[in-house]
């Protein structure tokens, strides 16, 4: 019996341009390969919503991998894993956070669909221009004041800022959440800004190709990226 590997890239700064896209050399190799049985899946820092756009062209009806690692999705969208955090955690992140003077992007399911909130009125520039650059998404939930940030199931917190204010959150949520979320700390390739991103402690890349393994019965797994959240995925 021929093994299945399963073969995983990463998307920013591996699989995609400086644009943001995959060449068209790329889009027609993987769905050429993915036709004829390979195994493929990507996994990215990045949701469902902007995945898509980057990977226009990918045709290959592949499952992906979301968020780090929190969600599993078929190429619809459907999901098949979800990892998010109790309602306990997602509250004394949000203190944590705050007590630092970080004013975070709070991703969640409401009512099943995904949201991002933030309090419009107090983010930093580098934090407003991202959240510029998605207006008109379906998933754009501002709001005047903190109440209600924590709405439905959070699965992700982004924090864009300056070091000087992320570091210190950074190394006591190490130190206080440890077994409780995963952490990713480091610069944007594309704007250089300082990022702080934080998820359920179930939710890795590495975590989330285990479970796609076991979804798709391969024997094996073939990694590709260039980010610290990547590493754990060649380590398995």
């Amino acid at each position: 019996m021929t093994s299945k590997t399963l073969y995983v890239s990463d998307l920013d700064g591996t699989l995609l341009r400086p644009d943001e896209r995959i060449s068209p050399f790329s889009c027609d190799t993987i769905n050429r390969l993915a036709e004829d049985g390979m195994l493929f899946s990507y996994a990215t820092a990045r949701s469902f919503h902007t995945a898509k756009k980057c990977a226009a062209g990918l045709t290959a009806k592949i499952p992906l991998i979301v968020y780090n690692g929190a969600f599993i999705l078929d190429n619809t969208g459907a999901v098949l894993q979800k990892n998010t955090f109790s309602a306990i955690d997602a509250a004394e992140i949000y203190a944590l956070l705050r007590t630092h003077g970080i004013f975070p992007i709070v991703y969640a399911l409401i009512d099943g669909i995904e949201k991002f909130s933030y309090e419009e009125p107090r983010i930093p520039a580098c934090t407003r221009d991202f959240v510029l650059s998605r207006k008109g998404d379906f998933r754009d939930r501002p709001l005047q004041n903190e109440g209600g940030i924590l709405t439905g199931e959070v699965y992700y917190f982004t924090c864009i800022d300056d070091e000087t204010i992320l570091s210190p959150a950074y190394e006591q949520l190490r130190e206080d959440f440890a077994g409780h979320c995963n952490l990713v700390y480091q610069k944007d390739i594309y704007s250089g800004e300082q990022w702080l991103e934080i998820m359920p402690f179930a939710a890795t890349k590495a975590a989330a190709v285990r479970q796609l393994k076991m979804i798709t019965g391969a024997q094996k797994v073939v990694a590709f990226g260039d980010g610290v959240n990547d590493i754990p995925m060649f380590m398995d």
